[in-house]
């Protein structure tokens, strides 16, 4: 009786090890649910397994994986939570043996066609919260156990942890995707200046809520835009999107960046609430000699003049967008830009350190911004920044007005 006890247990062992060996890591997503559902199928002498995971929006299961049941897969197949076998394991989270199948517990009909007799699913939870269902099957009569369930309810734990990671990879790609597009690959190619950005983020996602923007409008006049939207990931590089794009549209219905700092102010309180942004919004008069310049709680853009020591750009700086106040009033900033002046706005990702304060970092910048080409420019100060190990997202954009 000992001995069969022993054996026993040694038999679950290897049956945990099946589902848990450290090798399944090595797979991508994909390989490791097929890989997973064919140990599954073997160890617990199975004709079908497969995964179905949560549409939150639609609140239906979606089958993404499957053995023996691949049609399933391939026809797309969804279900209600609540609806059928599959649902019902959702709806109750907890594990549901089906003894005889019929139409009357499955709606399916793919289950029902391959002529499945028994079917055993339990929920694939993550952190408290639904993310699937996992249930296999058998074309005989089975009397599933409780070590069948806990085998399967083991299995279920490692494609909740894989499903989570091709989550955090697709929301990634979406954001590298999004980001990319918002944050412009080339500047305008203008005869009189010249322009530089960077782009570095500071978190392991790649993506954040910085960006710079630079475009021409009507009047002949140049926006020019840095901002800063509170946060990181995926989120906040939408709503960084939404700013920018707002942004463009009220720089066509006002000459004045206050005005159109304001209109923007009241789009993020309303529509973005809970979204601290901080932006710099520049003009450059068609004839290159002045700049119009606005700041919503950003820091001042580094003005390097020629005959003269660099310095912040002498604007006020009025309250971050998303604050409120409608009767706020924003102000404008005129200044002089001759030939030959650079001009540096950036994030205060690129000046912010850790157990520095904030004005030291501004200085170095202020100090290290040369009278020279952009490019020259834009890597001269991310050197003297350090920008090979940032702790925050970093937007740099260089303006020249080039030498007569």
């Amino acid at each position: 009786m000992v001995r069969a006890e022993v054996l026993r247990d040694d038999q679950w062992l290897r049956r945990v090890e099946a589902v848990t060996d450290a090798t399944l890591s090595r797979l991508d997503v994909a390989d490791l649910f097929d890989e997973l559902l064919d140990r599954v199928r073997d160890l617990l002498r199975v004709d079908t397994a497969a995964i179905l995971l949560l549409d939150v929006r639609a609140q239906q299961l979606v089958a993404t994986a499957a053995r023996g049941l691949e049609e399933e897969v391939r026809q797309g197949f969804r279900v209600s939570i609540g609806r059928g076998f599959a649902g019902q394991v959702a709806l109750t989270r907890r594990p549901v043996i089906v003894q005889t199948v019929t139409s009357d517990n499955v709606v399916n009909p793919v289950l029902l066609e391959i002529g499945l007799q028994s079917l055993l699913g339990v929920p694939i939870m993550a952190r408290g919260e639904l993310v699937g269902v996992l249930h296999v099957g058998t074309l005989s009569p089975r009397q599933f156990n409780l070590e069948d369930v806990r085998l399967l309810e083991l299995v279920a734990d490692r494609v909740s942890l894989a499903s989570s990671a091709r989550a955090n990879t697709l929301d990634q790609t979406a954001a590298l995707a999004l980001q990319r597009s918002l944050i412009p690959a080339e500047l305008p190619q203008l005869p009189d200046l010249e322009l530089a950005g960077r782009y570095v983020p500071g978190h392991a996602s790649g993506v954040g809520g910085d960006w710079y923007d630079v475009f021409n409008l009507p009047s002949g006049w140049l926006g020019v835009v840095v901002g800063d939207v509170s946060g990181h990931g995926l989120q906040s590089a939408v709503v960084m999107g939404r700013v920018r794009s707002a942004l463009r549209a009220y720089a066509l219905v006002s000459d004045d960046p206050a005005e159109a700092l304001t209109l923007l102010d009241r789009k993020v309180v309303h529509f973005e609430a809970g979204s601290l942004t901080t932006a710099l919004y520049a003009m450059i008069s068609p004839d290159r000699e002045t700049l119009h310049v606005s700041v919503a709680g950003h820091p001042r853009p580094v003005l390097a003049l020629p005959g003269r020591p660099n310095a912040l750009l002498d604007a006020r700086i009025d309250p971050p967008l998303g604050t409120g106040g409608r009767s706020r009033v924003r102000h404008t900033t005129r200044v002089d830009f001759p030939p030959g002046s650079v001009l540096v706005a950036y994030t205060d990702g690129l000046v912010e350190r850790r157990g520095e304060l904030f004005d030291a970092g501004v200085a170095r910048l202020t100090a290290a911004v040369p009278l020279a080409p952009v490019d020259t420019v834009t890597a001269t100060v991310m050197a003297a920044l350090d920008t090979e190990h940032p702790t925050d997202d970093i937007a740099l954009l260089a303006v020249r007005r080039l030498p007569r």
